[in-house]
Formats: structure tokens, C-alpha cells, sequence
């Protein structure tokens, strides 16, 4: 929490976490022990989606459970992510980690209920698989905010699925330039172009939200925002950035982050934004996101977090 906040943030969100640790993390914050709020996705499992079924969705002031985190996939570096074809430097295609008749039985249980659901898509073929049972369910455009972690490679043909059916790209900006040095070779060059694909996600419903992945990537939200937008590492590199064609602009990357991602967790009518009647949760930096030049983005420092108003770093 401690380093949470020197960075400011004012809340995390937890991608997959079980009820115990659920209930511990609401009396810490209870007691005004733990002071940054937590939206807690519920890790997937049968149990778990029964318990909180029956339980129904819990708000306090400072936690958010109203969603499920349900795995797809694995991830692109160890070729686990599922993709439609093989990988361009091995004879495998990679895998799912929850069958297609555990994800629909999963999905049609949550579809009855008020939940989200977020499940971890890497792989183009666990996005359409993905995409395609989500559609089954909500049927069309909806207000259910259901979403996908990562999005990270969506064929052409499948991204008008997420605005079909008002899915959520919930996507992590440093991931392009962690993998940009190797993901050419497990995609090829034709397949890698609709890898990061984040301004053309964005279009789709008018909006993303854009994480971190900590503790896989770093904690810093302004290392996401620098991604995003200039499509660099922390040594800005490359030169020109990497496939520019899908950088997003700087309001939108200050959105993603903001009033966007807020609004991927239900919470965009109390916080994201600084308005009357909202919660006072802000963060006070040294330079301006807007107007600092890029190569000097991933340099400004947080000079004072507050939550609700009150000073926390």
C-alpha cells in the first residue's frame, strides 16, 4: 500500500483473489487500517462464483466485489496464450486453461446474476472464443460492463465484437513494450500487427481502461501512460515507437486511467473524476502529463495522493 500510494494510486484492482482474502482485506479497511480501495475481482472457481451468486454483489466505501476473474489463457512469452494458428518459432498453438463448457457454464450462471465478469484473453482464438460466448449471452449492446483482460491479440475480424456486444478491452500499455522485443518472432510480422491493438479496441465503444498488471509489470500508473501513448520502453526506445498506427492520445490515455477505468468497474457516478459530489480522491503531480515532453514522461514524480480528501502520501 505504502508504495501504491507514493505513486498515486487510490485504489487497486485485484484480478482474481478468493473470499478469505476478500474478507480480510474489508476489515483492514474497516478498521482504517488499509487505506487505498480495492475493486476485488473473484477468482473464478465453482465455489466461488456459488458462494458470491448467492451472496450477491458487495460495496462498501472502499471495496468493490462485483465481478469474477475467469482464466482463458495463458500468456504469450511461454507460447501458452491459444492462438488460431501455431507460433511462428514453434509447432504449438498454445492452450486454454478453462474448457469451453466450463467457460459457457461459468458465463451462463453469471449472465443470471448482476456480476461482471472479466476473463484473460491473450491469444486471438481465446479472444473469439471469448467474444463469441460473451455474445451469446448479452445478446447485443448492454450496460453489463462484462470485459476482457488484455486483449492483447484480437484478429481484425473479431474486434467489432467487443462494440457488438459492449465488451470492455481491459488492456495493460506496458505489455507492448515489454514484448515488443520478442513478439514479432512467436507471432510473425503479418499476425503481430493486430497485436496492442489499442486505438483500434478504443474505437469500438468509445473507451478502454488501461492497467498495470503489477506485480508482472511495474507498479507505476505513469509507465502505462508513457506506453500508451508514445509506445516506448523507460529507455525510449524505439526511436518512432512501436506500431504507432495504435498509440492512443494523451487524454485518452489520462482517461484509460481515470474516468475510464472507473467506469469498467461500476464506479464512474463516485470517482474518476473531479467533480461536486464525487469522492476526493486525486493525486497532485510534479509536471504536467499533458504538455511534458515523452522522453521526460516516465520521470515525473507524485508529489501528494489523497483519498476522500485526506492526505495519504
Amino acid at each position: 500500500e505504502k508504495l501504491c500510494l507514493s505513486l498515486g494510486l487510490t485504489t487497486v484492482s485485484d484480478a482474481g483473489i478468493g473470499i478469505k482474502d476478500i474478507e480480510l482485506i474489508d476489515r483492514l479497511q474497516q478498521a482504517n487500517t488499509l487505506k487505498i480501495r480495492d475493486y476485488a475481482m473473484v477468482s473464478g472457481s465453482k465455489s466461488n462464483i456459488d458462494y458470491y451468486l448467492k451472496k450477491g454483489i458487495y460495496k462498501t466505501q472502499k471495496l468493490n466485489v462485483c465481478s469474477f476473474k475467469i482464466y482463458g489463457d495463458g500468456a504469450l512469452g511461454s507460447r501458452g496464450a491459444c492462438l488460431l494458428s501455431s507460433y511462428a518459432d514453434n509447432n504449438t498453438s498454445g492452450f486454454l486453461l478453462t474448457s469451453e463448457k466450463d467457460l459457457d457454464n461459468s458465463f451462463q450462471k453469471i449472465a443470471n446474476s448482476a456480476f461482471q465478469v472479466n476473463t484473460h484473453c491473450i491469444g486471438d482464438s481465446a479472444n473469439r472464443l471469448v467474444l463469441d460466448i460473451y455474445g451469446k449471452y448479452l445478446k447485443g449492446k448492454n450496460d453489463r460492463r462484462w470485459r476482457i483482460e488484455h486483449a492483447q491479440i484480437v484478429a481484425k475480424s473479431d474486434l467489432e465484437k467487443y462494440g457488438q456486444f459492449s465488451i470492455i478491452p481491459s488492456i495493460q500499455a506496458t505489455h507492448a513494450t515489454s514484448d515488443m522485443y520478442w513478439a514479432e518472432k512467436r507471432l510473425g510480422p503479418e499476425r503481430v500487427k493486430t497485436a496492442y491493438a489499442f486505438k483500434e479496441l478504443m474505437k469500438q465503444n468509445g473507451y478502454l481502461a488501461n492497467g498495470s498488471d503489477f506485480p508482472v509489470e511495474a507498479v507505476n500508473p505513469i509507465f502505462g501512460f508513457h506506453a500508451a501513448v508514445a509506445r516506448q520502453d523507460d529507455k525510449n526506445f524505439p526511436a518512432n515507437g512501436f506500431q504507432m498506427e495504435n498509440a492512443i492520445s494523451r487524454e485518452e490515455a489520462l482517461r484509460a486511467m481515470t474516468i475510464w477505468a472507473a467506469k469498467a468497474n461500476f464506479e464512474d457516478k463516485e470517482r474518476g473524476s473531479i467533480e461536486k459530489g464525487k469522492m476526493a480522491d486525486y493525486v497532485i503531480l510534479e509536471n504536467d502529463l499533458m504538455t511534458t515532453p515523452k522522453e521526460k514522461l516516465r520521470k515525473i514524480k507524485v508529489l501528494s495522493t489523497f483519498i476522500d480528501g485526506i492526505k495519504v502520501f
